[in-house]
């Protein structure tokens, strides 16, 4: 009996031993991408601590410890561009959440799998186009000569306005423009949590009376809260970034607006490719992708300490 029980155990083992093999194999290649795509680059941060020489390389060039962070501060665009990057991001996320869970849960209450099926697929288009696209779309409608918005101004009366050497009205135009590309992906996410909540919530909400606004507040909100956080997080993570198409190529690059359109990622590219100076390029995505941690391990743990059950960590 003894024999038989020792015979098996080993089988056992064989057994998990092959499948722990297996399991690392369909790992393998993830692991392989992650280490050539995002670990080996990692060699690069070098060149934000030294003055890069192209003859001499990334080992060769000579150190200038943190000089090369010193350029975005002592620019005098530099309260400018730090200003911008952080303002338009905090209200990216504030609006393009509401209107992307708004959105989910309007989905949720369409009738017919074909209606929903169709909302989804059109609501997703503009996320799928290229922001140079994009870019022209919005000159279709702002162009001086033969704009959309002109035309339309001009048949009411009114004078046509420049809309790409006045500064004042491109807050607003950046915040329709990245909430009419991006709430599609933002509200299809939430709604595939929506989907997920036990339909038997709904059910005893509504035999309690619960109108559907009530339903909303008391079971869907609750329900999406996890996703909220997580996707707020996230968002935080990239505060100091910014989509470089929509702030670079949807004015046209005029010069006349940069002071509401240049973000640090359009002024480190328009330094780059003025001075080509890498060493201060590579400081300021470091500087970036280390503030953007920092945030989000500040955010994390304020969520912590409000609901510790929906903290990433």
């Amino acid at each position: 009996m003894a024999a038989v029980t020792a015979v098996s155990g080993k089988k056992r083992k064989r057994a998990r031993r092959k499948m722990t093999l297996v399991l690392f194999s369909m790992m393998l290649p993830g692991l392989v991408y992650l280490l050539i795509n995002n670990y080996m680059p990692m060699v690069g941060l070098l060149i934000a601590f030294k003055k890069y020489n192209y003859s001499a390389g990334i080992w060769g060039s000579e150190w200038c410890g943190f000089s090369n962070f010193t350029y975005l501060f002592k620019t005098q665009d530099a309260i400018n561009i730090v200003r911008n990057t952080i303002g338009y991001n905090l209200v990216f996320i504030l609006l393009g959440n509401v209107v992307a869970v708004a959105v989910a849960v309007m989905l949720n209450f369409l009738r017919g799998k074909m209606n929903k099926k169709i909302y989804q697929t059109v609501i997703l288009i503009p996320f799928l186009i290229s922001m140079v696209v994009v870019s022209y779309i919005v000159y279709a409608f702002l162009s001086q000569e033969s704009g959309f918005l002109n035309k339309l101004i001009e048949s009411f009366g009114g004078e046509k306005i420049s809309w790409y050497t006045q500064a004042k009205y491109w807050p607003f135009i950046f915040v329709i423009v990245n909430l009419w590309k991006g709430f599609g992906y933002s509200s299809i996410l939430y709604y595939a949590t929506v989907i997920g909540i036990d339909s038997s919530l709904y059910e005893a909400a509504t035999v309690d009376g619960a109108n559907r606004w009530k339903q909303v507040v008391h079971v869907t909100l609750p329900g999406l809260k996890g996703t909220i956080i997580t996707m707020v997080l996230l968002a935080i993570g990239r505060m100091f970034y910014s989509d470089f198409g929509l702030f670079y190529q949807v004015p046209m690059r005029s010069g006349l607006i940069s002071s509401v359109t240049d973000t640090i990622d359009v002024f480190v590219y328009k330094g780059l490719t003025q001075l080509n100076d890498i060493g201060r390029a590579s400081a300021a995505g470091f500087l970036q992708s280390v503030m953007g941690f920092l945030l989000v391990l500040t955010a994390n743990y304020i969520v912590r300490k409000i609901d510790e059950e929906n903290a990433l960590f």
